[in-house]
């Protein structure tokens, strides 16, 4: 099957790029094992895929034959955990190199709310600067930003330790590639219609600038349908959805020219990340100093492929043959420069299927979310029935966070929550409500992330100064869109474990490969890396732990 769209298509970018980039000699050096004692790799390259969750790499696991093949062979976490209770993009992402559940990130959601805030639209997006004139989040008119993220990064630690160490974060969505890039890094960008962008008033660099004119040329073709594999074809099943007759499950993944939705939503964005990330790379020598540098990957066409088509048909098992291969490609080009490199990859978050695929295949109590749970209509009713001003609530959908108006008397409000979390409490589809007083004083757990209880895990979300006055918990697959309909058909946000849970690989050349299969946490992540390359890190500043990847008596743990 051929998926190299993009690698093929920049191929140009990164010759152009790096005529002074070192390659391998013939004679490959033979392999020497990873010890205590090996020097810390030249270079570190975390990878994030956008909804991967343990479920999908479980299922698939065994048909890899590329990069995630070689992954696999490696330091396997398979049930690691985006441990919080908000399982969205921004969150999960604002952990991975921080070490720091979203409690302490400052990142709670893709969206909350600031009613202080003097613009009309009061939504926050995680990666944006409100306070730039004219920039709205609900009309995607925003400013791009870090300002939300509390909490260093790795990127960051790294600098401020060796002002030379590079800092590349390259992703399909702005907010991966900033939470993960950080407050310093040296080049940050993501996907966009016209190719490649970056924060309002950043020029890209040239290399970028070329990537992004092959990524819109690319853009701009139209793509055939892919050939399915042997291997999918159990998953090719159309799902009726929605009331025009249309179907998913049976998708090629193909696309009209210009269709940028659509190329997102598919192998071609993680070839054209990955590809843009190599160029990188190679022109800027990284991992060819004294020193270790950092080079940032967010994939998010598994993410798109989830929302549009659901998690079990045709168009997610054509994905994840597309991103083996992409990774495969990717990892052939870092080893032919001869560098010590290392990877982690994880995810996140995970995800389920649609509730329509989920009712045929022995699931038959996966429903969607009544209409009546949506956060403007709760607070209509209850404004009518108490006589108060609207709006009266805000909220981000039917579940999450949900904010009262600041403009209620203490009656008014206490009567305002009295009767919203009667209401909530008492729908079939709603598991809790739970208020910021149950949160508030409540300590973060120390325990094993799949010990934890529901306010364990809507702790570990929580911040006192942009969480909501309670939070509505859905019934476990109880899926959040009430109406099938070609566009997002699927999603993932919820406090239950097949959003929670996501690989964590390692691997290095040398390394021996081995599988914990014990819970384990993406806070986990920054401090295992960080020690890798001697990178000290105050444990009283973060949530995970230093993961050992060394097998045997000896730690990697230093």
């Amino acid at each position: 099957m051929k998926l190299k769209y993009l690698t093929t298509a920049l191929a140009a970018v990164i010759c152009l790029a790096g005529t002074g980039a070192s390659l391998a000699q013939d004679s490959t050096p033979p392999v020497q094992k990873v010890t205590a004692a090996t020097p810390p790799p030249k270079l570190i390259v975390m990878v994030a895929v956008d909804q991967f969750s343990a479920d999908l790499f479980a299922e698939y696991r065994g048909h890899f034959t590329g990069g995630l093949a070689r992954l696999a062979s490696g330091v396997v976490f398979p049930s690691g955990y985006q441990a919080h209770g908000a399982t969205e993009t921004c969150p999960g992402h604002s952990t991975i190199l921080t070490g720091s559940h979203p409690a302490r990130t400052g990142i709670i959601a893709n969206n909350y709310f600031d009613l202080s805030v003097g613009r009309e639209d009061k939504r926050i997006y995680c990666a944006e600067d409100e306070s730039v004139a004219g920039a709205t989040s609900g009309s995607g008119k925003y400013a791009p930003s870090v300002k939300h993220l509390l909490v260093p990064t790795l990127g960051d630690l790294m600098k401020a330790r060796d002002p030379k160490a590079q800092v590349v974060s390259v992703a399909g969505k702005d907010r991966a590639a900033i939470m993960m890039g950080g407050h310093q890094a040296d080049e940050l960008m993501w996907l966009a219609p016209t190719g490649l962008t970056s924060y309002r008033g950043t020029t890209l660099s040239p290399t970028a600038t070329q990537a992004s004119a092959a990524i819109a040329a690319a853009i701009a073709q139209p793509r055939p349908g892919l050939a399915l594999p042997a291997d999918c074809t159990a998953h090719d099943i159309a799902i009726p959805i929605g009331d025009k007759g249309g179907s998913v499950g049976t998708g090629r993944l193909a696309r009209e020219g210009g269709d940028f939705r659509r190329f997102m939503a598919s192998p071609e964005a993680d070839g054209a990340v990955l590809a843009t990330a190599a160029a990188l790379r190679q022109v800027r020598k990284m991992g060819e100093g004294s020193g270790t540098d950092l080079l940032i990957v967010g994939l998010s066409a598994t993410d798109y492929v989830g929302h549009g088509a659901g998690t079990e048909g045709s168009e997610m098992c054509l994905q994840m043959a597309g991103l083996d291969r992409e990774l495969g490609d990717f990892f052939a080009r870092l080893d032919a420069t001869g560098i010590d490199y290392a990877v982690a990859l994880t995810a996140d978050h995970g995800g389920h299927d649609m509730p329509e695929r989920n009712r045929q295949n022995a699931w038959p109590a996966a429903e969607r979310v009544d209409k009546a749970l949506d956060g403007e209509a709760m607070g209509k009713a209850v404004a009518e029935k108490l006589g108060l001003p609207q709006p009266l609530l805000y909220a981000d959908g039917p579940f999450g966070d949900m904010y009262l108006s600041k403009a209620l008397t203490p009656a008014q409000r206490k009567a305002a929550m009295a009767e919203f979390v009667a209401r909530y409490r008492a729908h079939p589809q709603v598991e809790a409500v739970v208020t910021a007083e149950e949160l508030v004083s409540r300590p973060i757990s120390k325990q094993a992330p799949d010990t934890w209880s529901l306010l364990d895990k809507l702790r570990a979300s929580y911040s006192p100064a942009r969480s909501g006055d309670f939070i509505v918990v859905l019934k476990p697959r109880v899926t959040p869109i009430p109406e099938s309909g070609l566009g997002y058909v699927a999603t993932h946000g919820s406090v239950w474990d097949y959003d929670r849970r996501v690989p964590i690989l390692f691997w290095r050349k040398g390394l021996a490969g081995f599988e914990q299969p014990n819970a384990v946490m993406t806070v986990d992540i920054l401090p295992t890396l960080a020690s890798l390359i001697s990178l000290p890190v105050d444990a009283g500043k973060i949530d995970g732990r230093c993961l050992d990847l060394l097998s045997g008596l000896e730690s990697s743990c230093r």
